[in-house]
């Protein structure tokens, strides 16, 4: 299955899918699509919430907001392939887009570390300093710190990227995965890649570091809520922080589950499992948790539109019939 040139370079990728569920692939196509469409609606929904209620123009929901336009484009690398792939029986991706894919899947998680960073930064400052949130935390500063994080999250794998496609890749060709990654094009190399294994590692290391900034951050900021004496104010406090911590935590432990190990000694229906979880569930949480329990979102969709789209169309009907 593999596609070898006169200078025994492999030009193609084997992507493996869900061998397992093979008769059951138009049942999985169905779900798949259901849950990216779920994927993309929830979060356009929730930017133009953001977008159109002058309630909403503040910091945090700024944030909210390109962390939804960060999940579109996210989920836009991986799912519509593996939903391709579904459909189709040889799965196969070109070296380059296989190489791509990749390089967008690093670039873009990096960038959803930082973007994740700073909403504990604004939260700590807004909890912690709130006379001071409004000096500190201007327009400006906001909006270029966003513009930041998607510079960084861009270049950050740029370095990885081209150390992995200058390896010789001779065959064999299959990734057991679903979407293409750098570890396992790493392991398709014939040389020795214990240090590109050592140097992914490390690169993957280094994110945590954005998660040590997130725990300190909310440390400190627990423990200003806990000192609190209106309940109400602790209430408010613990909703507006709880809903940024359930994504964190979903997060980061899939990134750990997928990139931090120390062995190779993972079934292949390990990689598949933890892999759809990174690229397919974890994106799908997040609007549904900022949707549902963030109130001011909540009202904007359930009364710009549900409730007036519902109830124009409701006159419009009763119009026509008399």
């Amino acid at each position: 299955m593999e596609k070898v040139s006169n200078d025994s370079r492999i030009y193609e990728i084997v992507l493996s899918g869900f061998p397992n569920l093979q008769c059951y692939h138009v049942l999985l196509f169905t779900i798949l699509l259901i849950i990216y469409c779920t994927i993309i609606a929830g979060n356009v929904l929730i930017i133009l919430a953001v977008q159109n209620k002058s309630r909403l123009q503040s910091p945090m929901y700024f944030f909210i907001g390109a962390l939804s336009c960060m999940e579109i484009c996210y989920t836009a690398v991986t799912i519509p392939k593996m939903l391709a792939d579904l459909l189709d029986e040889e799965k196969k991706i070109s070296f380059s887009g296989c190489i791509l894919q990749a390089y967008f899947l690093h670039a873009l998680g990096t960038s959803e570390c930082y973007i994740l960073a700073i909403m504990a930064y604004d939260r700590y400052l807004a909890i912690c300093k709130p006379l001071r949130y409004a000096s500190i935390m201007t327009t400006t500063l906001y909006k270029n710190l966003v513009v930041g994080c998607f510079i960084w999250g861009f270049l950050s794998p740029v370095l990885e990227t081209i150390l992995i496609s200058r390896l010789p890749f001779c065959g064999p060709n299959r990734i057991e995965n679903v979407f293409c990654d750098f570890p396992p094009l790493i392991s398709l190399a014939c040389t020795d890649t214990r240090l590109y294994m050592l140097f992914e590692f490390i690169v993957s290391s280094f994110i945590l570091l954005t998660f040590a900034f997130i725990l300190l951050s909310y440390v400190r900021i627990i423990y200003i809520i806990l000192r609190m004496k209106s309940k109400v104010g602790r209430q408010k406090a613990f909703s507006t922080c709880g809903a940024h911590l359930i994504v964190v935590i979903l997060f980061y432990c899939s990134i750990a589950f997928m990139y931090i190990r120390l062995s190779d000694t993972y079934s292949v229906d390990y990689d598949r499992a933890v892999g759809l979880t990174y690229a397919v569930f974890t994106p799908l949480t997040n609007p549904i948790i900022y949707g549902l329990r963030n109130n001011e979102i909540k009202t904007f969709i359930h009364k710009h539109l549900i409730s007036e789209p519902f109830y124009i169309l409701s006159s419009k009907c009763l119009a026509f019939s008399h």
